[in-house]
Formats: structure tokens, C-alpha cells, sequence
């Protein structure tokens, strides 16, 4: 049951993050704050390997799952190794068992990923935005909150005064 939850979670995970990359591609970026050529890169870089990792996450996550699911009763979601492409790709190609298969998609996962690179892009992300924040004082911080944008046409954070107007 656990496991269950665990790739129910998984799933939705992976609906968020399409529906976020759709959101993405079909929205402009805000213009970027003043700042090296160095430190732009630095960010592009950060951004799509946080993007790549969620992906990643989810994809070795399921793969893993040694259970199948019926998701939030939509639909089923069978166990990777139920499925055709497992058949062909992991047992028929490579000649593994799905418990020889499993371990080290799970050191990955859970070792690689889960403990250590997973937290670190976190925290790097974090950082740079307080960096931003309290050392360069620009608006990072504010863009990357719940914004609008005001008659000046620059990003505001909703504080719980401009909450109320824009509720009345």
C-alpha cells in the first residue's frame, strides 16, 4: 500500500511537472536582472538541470516501483516490470531480472539523486535567490514569488495588503 501511495504521488508529481513545463514554454520569461554573462549562464544552467532532475526523479522513480497502481481512480498504472517495453529492453536485451534491475535504478534514485544532488540544486537555487535578495537587492526574489504586475509595470510580490485589494 505504501508503494502504492508512493507511485500515486510519483504520477502526480509528473503531471505537475508537464503541466509546469507547458506553462513555460507558453509564457515569457522575465526579463533578466542586471548581472554578468558568467552569472546568467549559471542561472540558465541551474534552471534546466532542476528541470532535467525532476524528470529524472520521476522516471527512475517509477521505473523502481516494483507495484502497480490505479491512480486516484482515472486510470491503472501497471508496475515497469509489466510492461512490454521491460519485456524487451530489460529482460530480453540486457537479460536481467527485475530484482537485478531494480538495484541499481534504486541506488540511483534514492543514493545518487534522492540524498545528495537533489538537495544540493535546491539549496543552490535557494541561495541564489536570498544572494539576490539581500546582495544584490534586486527583484529575483519578488519575480520568482506569487507576482503581479503593477502600473509601473515591474513584478510585486502580494503581500497580504495588495492581497486585499486585488480580492475587493
Amino acid at each position: 500500500m505504501a508503494l502504492q501511495l508512493h507511485l500515486s504521488i510519483g504520477v502526480t508529481i509528473a503531471v505537475l511537472v508537464i503541466l509546469r513545463i507547458i506553462w513555460r514554454i507558453m509564457n515569457r520569461v522575465p526579463d533578466p536582472e542586471p548581472g554578468s554573462k558568467f552569472m546568467h549562464l549559471v542561472s540558465h544552467l541551474g534552471h534546466y538541470t532542476l528541470y532535467v532532475m525532476i524528470v529524472v526523479m520521476t522516471f527512475t522513480g517509477y521505473l523502481g516501483t516494483g507495484v502497480g497502481t490505479e491512480y486516484f481512480f482515472l486510470f491503472d498504472l501497471p508496475k515497469f516490470a509489466d510492461t512490454k517495453l521491460f519485456s524487451y529492453l530489460v529482460g530480453d536485451y540486457l537479460g536481467m531480472t527485475f530484482k537485478e534491475f531494480e538495484k541499481p535504478i534504486d541506488f540511483i534514485h534514492k543514493e545518487i539523486l534522492g540524498k545528495w544532488l537533489v538537495w544540493l540544486l535546491i539549496l543552490g537555487h535557494a541561495g541564489a535567490a536570498f544572494y539576490h535578495h539581500f546582495v544584490q537587492q534586486d527583484r529575483t526574489l519578488h519575480k520568482m514569488l506569487i507576482g503581479r504586475q503593477s502600473k509601473e509595470g515591474t513584478t510585486k510580490s502580494i503581500t497580504s495588503q495588495s492581497f486585499r485589494e486585488i480580492v475587493k
